[in-house]
């Protein structure tokens, strides 16, 4: 039929044709760019710290509410250091950042990022982190002491790195031991006259009697028994419980030990008994508390609420 089309049809014709694609491309490019300008407005986060002026030692938690997030979970950035997030609820996050004496007091900055999203705006803020006074101690020494031994600091140091993806503690902590606290979190030392700069008491000691029970102070699995017979020679007989999502308790000097690796314990179960094992003065439970690798003060553990 195109034969009998004169020259001015069959031109207008291609200008009809021309302006059709043009108008159908235009209206593409308009819906695309109102879905993703919805997803950026649906794409959002809101966060919150806990404590608001935390101190050495505290534990912050990051709870982040990120409506819109699909497939992502949000990362948490503190201070340049990348912390893992768990869902605790649909499109709610935490994330546990922990702090520890040897951090430096002043800015603590957070930034939240929605992982696998372009849409969602990153979220900073910025804590206090305050100074803290740590009690001191001067320890005087002869001879080599005990150094401990390569198998035992290899088995500690995994045990601190394990982050697992399932939360088993519930609610509060609750003591481990009934013993009197002989020796509080943060504690720093001298070394025959030099202030050890790397150093401080990671955990709380229990003095009790040899014998005395120790009990799971969270539910959680077994996940390190080291015996010293079998070379944990500074740390003595030791029980590692991991609570889930980076959160772990370690045991040492035990007497006893009433569990196996790959039990799963609740809060308030028997896991041995007070001893004087490895590089211990006298018979005490040393109970450190582990967030994401670094040990914390345990206190506000037993008295707040770490959901």
């Amino acid at each position: 039929m195109e034969k009998y089309l004169t020259p001015f049809w069959l031109s207008l014709r291609h200008r009809l044709w021309t302006k059709r694609l043009w108008l159908s491309s235009f209206l593409a490019v308009v819906t695309l760019v109102s879905v993703l300008n919805s997803a950026a407005i649906s794409s959002t986060m809101s966060v919150q710290a806990s404590p608001t002026n935390p101190q050495l030692g505290d534990t912050v938690t990051v709870l982040i509410q990120a409506d819109g997030l699909t497939e992502a979970t949000p990362t948490v950035v503190m201070n340049q250091k990348t912390y893992p997030t768990f869902a605790i609820a649909p499109n709610r996050f935490r994330a546990l950042l922990p702090t520890t004496p040897l951090d430096p007091p002043g800015s603590l900055n957070i930034q939240v990022n929605g992982a696998g999203d372009p849409q969602a705006v990153p979220q900073k803020l910025t804590l206090q982190l305050r100074d803290r006074d740590f009690p001191t101690q001067s320890i005087w020494l002869s001879g080599g002491g005990s150094d401990g031994t390569d198998y035992e600091f290899n088995k500690v140091d995994a045990f601190k790195a394990l982050v697992t993806p399932t939360k088993l503690w519930n609610g509060k902590f609750q003591r481990p031991s009934e013993g009197e606290i002989t020796t509080v979190y943060g504690v720093r030392r001298y070394y025959n006259g030099e202030f050890a700069s790397d150093y401080y008491h990671r955990g709380v000691d229990y003095g009790a009697g040899t014998g005395s029970p120790i009990v799971a102070p969270a539910a959680g699995k077994v996940v390190l028994v080291g015996r010293e017979a079998d070379g944990f020679k500074l740390h003595g007989n030791t029980i590692g419980v991991d609570h889930g999502q980076g959160v772990a308790s370690i045991f040492l000097h035990l007497s006893r030990i009433d569990v196996k690796e790959g039990d799963v314990v609740q809060a308030g179960q028997q896991l041995g008994a007070v001893g004087s094992t490895g590089a211990a003065t006298g018979p005490h439970l040393h109970w450190g508390l582990y967030v994401n690798g670094q040990a914390i003060d345990p206190v506000p553990w037993r008295y707040g609420n770490f959901e």
